[in-house]
């Protein structure tokens, strides 16, 4: 009996593995339709969902680097973890302060295509094993292309062609820095924050993205000059 159930296991495990696999090369060519929480709010909260794919070359540079300003500065040095931000989040749970995400760029991708919203330990174990996926199988640049494609920016708006159109008449390749800047703001929480009509926190934080997109790129001129 035990056999049996463990072979049926090891079934499971190698259909999830095979068809997981598959899923993320599918995704690594494929333009992403939609995502799980797309459904979910049009679903449970009969929201009309506004989300149209942007190639990354149609997309302004300023835009890649505002998100990675704001979320994620190691983007492009990490392989899907920022371990001293997981340790500074951990640290600061432990002292009582305010909790903190320290999810990358990639994980968000991982979650936002591959799963749904959710705090259990399956989810997060999940969103793990996704991330490395994406982070083998695709580049930087795809990971930031689906990101980039597939975020919840406002209400009903995914991805950076609708939060563009939507908000600043603009397609996305027109956007200023300081627009990029604000969309970026309100990333921890788009239903929230807007970057239409912009609060005072969300302008503040606006800000100081732009000031750490000017250090990243200092940074990199930096480095550049002295290889």
């Amino acid at each position: 009996m035990i056999p049996r159930i463990f072979k049926w296991l090891l079934r499971l495990v190698a259909a999830f593995v095979i068809l997981s696999l598959s899923w993320v090369l599918v995704y690594r060519f494929v333009p992403v339709p939609a995502t799980p929480l797309m459904y979910i709010r049009k679903i449970s909260e009969g929201i009309n969902i506004n989300h149209e794919w942007t190639p990354i070359e149609s997309i302004a540079p300023d835009m890649q680097l505002a998100v990675i300003a704001a979320e994620d500065s190691y983007f492009m040095q990490h392989r899907g973890f920022d371990w001293n931000q997981i340790e500074k989040a951990q640290d600061d749970a432990k002292k009582g302060k305010k909790l903190r995400g320290a999810s990358t760029i990639s994980q968000q991708t991982a979650k936002n295509v591959f799963l749904w919203n959710g705090r259990s330990w399956i989810r997060k174990g999940l969103e793990a094993y996704f991330t490395m996926l994406i982070e083998l199988f695709w580049s930087k640049e795809r990971i930031m292309e689906v990101y980039l494609n597939s975020i919840e920016m406002g209400e009903g708006l995914y991805g950076i062609a609708a939060v563009a159109k939507a908000n600043f008449n603009k397609v996305p390749a027109k956007l200023t820095r300081k627009e990029c800047a604000l969309i970026a703001a309100t990333l921890p929480n788009p239903r929230k924050f807007s970057s239409k009509k912009p609060s005072k926190y969300t302008r503040k934080r606006q800000a100081s993205i732009i000031k750490n997109m000017i250090y990243i790129e200092r940074t990199k001129l930096h480095k550049e000059t002295e290889e």
